[in-house]
Formats: C-alpha cells, structure tokens, sequence
C-alpha cells in the first residue's frame, strides 16, 4: 500500500518580520495600536509607558499582525474552498452547503469547529502543516457536524466514510490536541 500524501501547504508559515517602529505620544494616555505602513509596522504608545510595557506591546502586536498575515496567506488562494468543495463531493454526494469556511489562527485547542445552525467551519493553522490526508479527515469530520450536531453513532458512521479517519485521529492525537469539534 503506498503512503498516503505528506505534502503541507507551501509556505503558509513564511514568517512576518516587518521592521518595527515605535511612536510615542503625549496625547496618548493608555490606548496603544497599530498599523502596517510603508512595509513597517508601527506602533503608537503612550509616551509615559515604560520601556518593559513597550517591549509587551511590541511582542503582542507583532504576533497579532503575523497571526492576520498567516491567516490571509492561508485563505487567499481559494484552496481550502476546492478542497472541502471535493470531499463533500466525495462523501456527502455534493449535499452540504456552508456559509463560511476559513483557517484560523486563534483556534488552538481543537483543530476544526463547525456550526452548524450557522454553517461556520473553522480550521485551524496548524493543520497547514500537516499531510493533506490529516486535513482531509478534519474537513470531514467538520462536515459531518453539518449533518449531525454531535459527536453520535449517526456522526461516526458519516465520518467514517473517509478511509483514513482511524490513521488520521491517531496522528491528530498523538500531536495532543483535541481533534473533535
């Protein structure tokens, strides 16, 4: 039996260095913010804020804007709506429908999460590195949610329409992380 597909999404953590830029305000009494300009990314800062209150600031705002840069990369070039387009094809014969389907970069407990009165699914980033065929199983199991609420007998029977689904929640818990959603 040939392995099934190890390949990540390429370069969906490139990593978001800008040069950072701080400016202080008198004006500028406890807000803080941000914003990319010119390819920098500065920050405006109460001007009594002290250097370690700076340093905080420019760690948590820098992760923020990586965190939206990874987002956007993962989520532009439509690949996600292709692929979860070809499983529900696949398994649910073209049925299922959704309102919002996206990676996200604040999911970090569970890999997937669905809605299902709403038809929101979303997929973690971290699933970006991993094969296709762990992806794949998410996807599913998220779109099952679509059917079936919960995690009930009716649930696993459509899951488990995808071949992979007891290899795929292995490898997803041996990572440590819930992989129900």
């Amino acid at each position: 039996m040939t392995p099934p597909e190890q390949t990540a999404l390429p370069d969906a953590r490139a990593e978001f260095l800008p040069e950072i830029e701080v400016r202080r305000s008198e004006r500028r009494h406890r807000t803080v913010s941000a914003r990319l300009k010119d390819g920098k990314l500065v920050l405006y800062l109460p001007a009594s804020m002290s250097q370690a209150e700076e340093a905080r600031w420019v760690e948590t705002m820098t992760k923020r804007f990586k965190a939206r840069s990874l987002r956007r990369t993962l989520n532009s070039d439509g690949e996600l709506q292709r692929r979860t387009a070809e499983l529900n094809r696949l398994y649910f014969n073209g049925r299922l429908r959704w309102s919002s389907l996206q990676y996200v970069t604040n999911q970090n407990m569970r890999y997937g999460s669905c809605s299902p009165r709403e038809g929101t699914i979303r997929i973690s980033s971290a699933l970006a590195e991993m094969p296709r065929w762990v992806r794949d199983y998410v996807l599913v199991h998220e779109l099952a949610h679509l059917v079936e609420a919960n995690h009930s007998p009716a649930f696993w029977t459509l899951v488990n329409r995808y071949p992979l689904t007891e290899r795929a929640r292995g490898y997803l818990i041996a990572k440590g992380l819930e992989e129900e959603g």
